[in-house]
């Protein structure tokens, strides 16, 4: 009988799946790539979440045959050096992006209404804060978006339609008739799109260069009191720049879902920021998205070990 080897924990209704499909599962003791190369033994697949997977966790892995990725970014898996041993990467893309979209407004509204400050205000007894905390309305204000992929395309949706938020978007893969289609206008430039934007929000994959898309110099082409969001990849933006940039007070918040690293560091700047809304990585987490990205696993997983090529094959 084959063995799935989980790294993390997944949706129970994928592991039930694969057992119903004659193929064992086995749990990593812990979250950490130290166990995982450890106790990764004989498994001849594997599902990693944010964790990953290592050369040295493939070198542990004399049969394994698919590494299924729980997510569309596949960054922290050893791609090249599964290419050598012939050990397929798939991921599973699309199955977070309503997730990720409605955090990415969820985080919005967080930053431009203050809620946090505002929730805190009020276990503290401080009511008076409702007059002081002025809160910025989105309506006719100009969202852009870095990247438009599937989920740009659904924050697009809810933005527009249902905020009537004036949206842009800079994807240079991307074709026009795909803006065209979403009632979307195409910046020409990422220069182009800072300047207009009242709003910044990152929905690019790592690009791989190991520099920000959104760095220091960056940021200050922002409009004075601009609003940034991340919920793409920590990486993608200089964090202490950031951090610059809110204290100087040019920008007028952030809502971040993503660090590099993470967890952050406790002398990270981000941490001491003003008006700055920090969530743990959580923008796939819902119950519905969870089972979506384990059952595509659990399914990829199947075709490989059945000698079929997973359709999201990387």
């Amino acid at each position: 009988m084959s063995l799935c080897f989980i790294t993390q924990q997944i949706h129970p209704d994928a592991e039930t799946y694969l057992n119903n499909a004659g193929i064992r599962t086995r749990y990593a003791t812990a979250p950490t790539m130290e166990a995982v190369i450890r106790e990764v033994g004989d498994a001849d697949a594997v599902i990693t979440r944010d964790l990953g997977f290592s050369a040295e966790a493939l070198d542990a892995a004399p049969n394994l045959k698919i590494i299924s990725c729980h997510g569309s970014g596949t960054n922290r898996i050893a791609k090249a050096a599964a290419a050598a041993r012939g050990v397929l990467v798939t991921n599973a893309p699309n199955t977070n992006s309503r997730s990720v979209a409605e955090m990415t407004i969820g985080l919005l509204l967080a930053v431009v209404r203050r809620l946090c400050e505002a929730d805190l205000a009020v276990r503290e007894g401080n009511w008076e804060f409702r007059y002081t905390g002025k809160g910025m309305e989105l309506h006719t204000r100009t969202l852009g978006l870095v990247g438009f992929g599937a989920i740009a395309r659904h924050v697009a949706q809810i933005a527009g339609q249902g905020l009537g938020m004036r949206v842009m978007a800079w994807s240079p893969s991307v074709p026009a008739d795909v803006f065209e289609g979403a009632g979307v206008m195409r910046a020409n430039s990422l220069d182009d799109l800072l300047v207009a934007s009242d709003v910044l929000s990152l929905h690019r994959p790592a690009q791989g260069s190991g520099r920000p898309t959104i760095d220091a110099s960056a940021l200050f082409r922002l409009k004075q009191g601009a609003i940034l969001i991340n919920t793409s990849r920590g990486g993608e933006v200089d964090g202490p720049a950031l951090a610059e940039a809110l204290e100087a007070g040019h920008l007028g918040g952030a809502g971040l879902d993503v660090m590099s690293p993470e967890p952050p560091l406790p002398d990270d700047p981000l941490l001491r920021a003003p008006n700055v809304v920090l969530t743990p990585h959580i923008g796939a987490t819902t119950e519905q998205a969870l089972r979506r990205m384990a059952m595509m696993c659990a399914s990829q997983v199947q075709d490989a070990l059945a000698g079929r090529v997973p359709p999201h094959c990387l």
